[in-house]
């Protein structure tokens, strides 16, 4: 599924195109650090140059199945002429180019694969080919940062059942209530939010009272691995028979290693 996203790149914001793992940026965008009138006419500026269309060209060759280097070859022993002249959709038109896409819509314009896209910024400013770079990786180092913390919260999903399943198990007679056996799991439940946050979910919403979800959605990620570990041990020791005073004790001292753990591996990656 393709994904629009935005970095801002000294003053203008540019947009990439994500279409699966590939990114395509804004060209058009990019152009406005020349000319916020005439994008356009950068664009074709760029395209008449001999190197440009070789880099391009070599591009699709190792990435493009379908391209048409029949063509291609006749576009380049153009390239360079005073008369020769060269629009992002004919090229796309003439050689099956993938490389380059023209988008219509909210966020219509040229885009290309960022590694086109780095070599028009090469072309265009230096200064800002760096900036480009450094906010483009920016990018996607918060990309993996959610992707990690997406994929935590979704472990603690299932591990919530395993522990849940427990519960229902060994802690809920088959006499009881709805409403009382949705005491007992809001109370087990409270046995991990006070062991790792020091805190039930009601004193948690009553601390932030403007904030929406609860406490487990605004965890970090080596709380979330933790507050997995924590669940499954949890309904362990529930099948085991301990008490719940028992477990929350345990439970502290285990959140309190594993954290200790855990943030000492980061502080070393950090230094690498």
């Amino acid at each position: 599924m393709a994904k629009n996203l935005k970095i801002e790149v000294q003053g203008i914001d540019i947009s990439v195109y994500k279409e699966r793992s590939d990114e395509f940026i804004s060209l058009t965008d990019i152009a406005r650090q020349r000319d916020t009138q005439r994008s356009d006419y950068i664009l074709q500026n760029w395209m008449r140059n001999r190197s440009t269309i070789e880099f391009i060209g070599l591009w699709e060759l190792f990435n493009n199945p379908v391209f048409n280097s029949i063509e291609f070859d006749g576009i380049k022993n153009q390239a360079g002429s005073n008369s020769f002249s060269l629009t992002p959709k004919r090229w796309i038109e003439t050689t099956n180019a993938i490389g380059i896409v023209s988008k219509t819509g909210r966020y219509g314009g040229t885009y290309t694969h960022k590694d086109i896209a780095f070599e028009f910024a090469t072309w265009l400013s230096a200064e800002f080919k760096f900036y480009l770079i450094k906010e483009f990786q920016r990018l996607k180092e918060e990309e993996q940062k959610q992707l990690g913390w997406s994929a935590r919260r979704e472990l603690s999903k299932i591990n919530y059942h395993i522990h849940t399943d427990a519960i229902r198990r060994n802690l809920i007679p088959a006499e009881l209530t709805s409403k009382q056996t949705s005491v007992i799991y809001a109370s087990e439940a409270d046995v991990l939010n006070v062991a790792l946050f020091g805190m039930t979910a009601k004193e948690w919403r009553d601390m932030y009272p403007e904030l929406k979800g609860n406490i487990r959605d605004y965890a970090t990620i080596n709380e979330l691995i933790c507050l997995s570990n924590m669940e499954n041990l949890n309904a362990v020791f529930i099948n085991e028979g301990l008490p719940q005073k028992e477990r929350l004790i345990k439970l502290n001292q285990i959140g309190i290693t594993q954290m200790k753990i855990l943030q000492e591996v980061e502080e070393r990656r950090k230094l690498l």
